[in-house]
């Protein structure tokens, strides 16, 4: 199993998150919240309003989201849902433990006690440079003050 951490459309509520519950794709097991050790900016960007975590460590702001384990199917099935390696690259980023549910191994509940985990992030290095100028966001929801709603694949 590893573990990633999704701040965007797969959280619970939002508009994605039917993927990551759908055993046909994989298994996907939530085990808390978090939020990114480093700063980096969230921006909703493009005509689909789609949350991009720019891959600038050091700006921005701590990014909320939350932390799943995943099997290899659905690792793989992120991979192609986030279009990686092109629109995002996933990489290891430390993760702050804010709230956790999961039970595991001893090294996972120690590492998870300690408040620092590492999980894969769908983040982005290939992005327009004006992107860099869009309002930071913290935490995203699709129907937040932000009136920028996301479109659904299937609306394009």
């Amino acid at each position: 199993m590893a573990r990633v951490f999704v701040y965007g459309t797969l959280k619970k509520g939002q508009p994605n998150y039917k993927y990551m519950i759908n055993t046909a794709k994989g298994l996907a097991k939530f085990q808390g919240r978090g939020r990114t050790v480093e700063k980096y900016p969230l921006v909703i960007a493009g005509k689909y309003n789609i949350p991009y975590m720019l891959n600038i460590p050091g700006t921005g702001h701590h990014v909320a989201g939350e932390i799943y384990s995943v099997d290899e199917q659905m690792l793989q099935f992120l991979d192609e849902f986030e279009g990686c390696p092109d629109m995002y690259q996933r990489t290891l980023k430390r993760i702050e433990v804010v709230e956790w549910e999961g039970k595991g191994g001893t090294g996972e509940l120690r590492a998870a006690a300690e408040g620092i985990l590492e999980c894969f992030v769908y983040s982005t290095t290939t992005y327009p440079p004006e992107w860099v100028g869009l309002p930071y966001h913290d935490s995203y929801d699709s129907s937040g003050k932000h009136g920028l709603s996301y479109v659904l694949r299937e609306s394009r």
